[in-house]
């Protein structure tokens, strides 16, 4: 399942610019975030057992200091706004990329 604004989030990804996500975390058992990420993917996840795809993004205001990726499905997500702020992947991109949304502007990290 796709976010209404699915065409807006993947050309987010494309034009390099940061949204706020707000979401239900189930790790903190439903509470309603909100945070500040760089949009990275969409493709199901490799960590998963469920293989829906999901929404993938890299999480600027995360507590964990371990990982900072968000991968949620659709239906966990409340909202999702582009901002007019840009990000530099190459600030958070550090193992080998295979990206399911095709892309051009991430440079090496295509």
């Amino acid at each position: 399942m796709e976010l209404e604004n699915h065409a807006d989030i993947v050309r987010a990804i494309r034009d390099l610019s940061e949204v706020t996500v707000t979401f239900r975390s189930k790790e903190d058992g439903g509470a309603r975030l909100v945070r500040r990420c760089a949009p990275m993917d969409y493709a199901a996840s490799s960590r998963a057992h469920d293989k829906t795809p999901r929404y993938h993004f890299w999480d600027f205001e995360s507590d964990s200091a371990a990982n900072h990726v968000l991968s949620l499905p659709a239906s966990q997500i409340e909202s999702v706004e582009v901002l007019d702020t840009s990000f530099d992947p190459s600030s958070f991109v550090t193992w080998p990329t295979k990206w399911a949304v095709q892309r051009e502007s991430w440079g090496e990290f295509n």
